[in-house]
């Protein structure tokens, strides 16, 4: 039985975090409707300008707290929290585009609520899921490279038997674990490290099992991972 676990190490460096997972099995992620999620992603884009109130970028809160989140562990340089990367395009007036339905939903989530959204495909698991420091040996490559990029010593990363699954905690994913559209049963997660935003994080995980199974079909369960909770199983 695979696990989602959650290592003492991590927990040294972020005592109050929450890693918010939703499995999802029997989902259909074919793409029946690109127009749908077009749609999908541009609305809450709309929605994402209400977590950008002050002109300065980098003062926004849901960008700060995440920029002083990194600060606390190795990061490859310029590494930034995926919920940046996304509102830096809606900042600059790009639009997102379609990747496949899982991608897209989790995308509109986390726009919606400004928080790390992330996915992939638990059938590429080698055993168990960690999320722990990196030892710096582990195999890691990303979409578009065919070159082995291991992580720092000491970085944040989620990782199995065969090597890392994201860097910089929520930065980049491996290639060999990402969501496409054949995969049947999925590891969803959203990640919390701003103590007063429990409420909006509860609601983002029950918005993204509820449009995956609107959507996708197949059934979904939330758990959440803190300090007292540190692992699950998946399977």
């Amino acid at each position: 039985m695979k696990k989602i676990i959650t290592e003492d190490n991590f927990w040294e460096l972020f005592p109050n975090a929450k890693i918010g997972v939703i499995t999802c099995f029997n989902i259909d992620n074919s793409i029946k409707d690109d127009d749908k999620y077009k749609e999908m992603i541009l609305n809450s884009e709309k929605e994402a300008l209400n977590h950008l109130k002050n002109e300065d970028f980098s003062s926004n809160e849901v960008i700060k707290v995440w920029r002083d989140t990194f600060k606390k562990f190795k990061t490859k340089k310029g590494a930034r929290s995926s919920i940046e990367a996304l509102l830096k395009r809606i900042h600059n007036g790009n639009h997102l585009g379609t990747i496949n339905p899982l991608v897209d939903i989790y995308n509109t989530i986390s726009l919606r609520y400004a928080l790390p959204c992330g996915g992939e495909d638990i059938d590429t698991f080698v055993g168990d899921v960690r999320l722990t420091k990196a030892v710096g040996d582990e195999n890691f490559i990303t979409l578009g490279s065919n070159e082995n990029a291991s992580p720092y010593e000491g970085e944040i990363v989620y990782k199995d038997d065969e090597g890392a699954i994201c860097r910089c905690w929520n930065w980049r994913e491996s290639v060999r674990t990402m969501l496409t559209e054949n995969t049947t049963n999925a590891f969803l997660c959203i990640e919390l490290v701003d103590d007063s935003r429990v409420k909006d994080f509860e609601n983002a995980l029950e918005d993204l099992a509820k449009t995956v199974q609107d959507n996708l079909g197949g059934t979904c369960k939330i758990s959440i991972l803190d300090i007292n909770n540190k692992e699950i199983s998946i399977n």
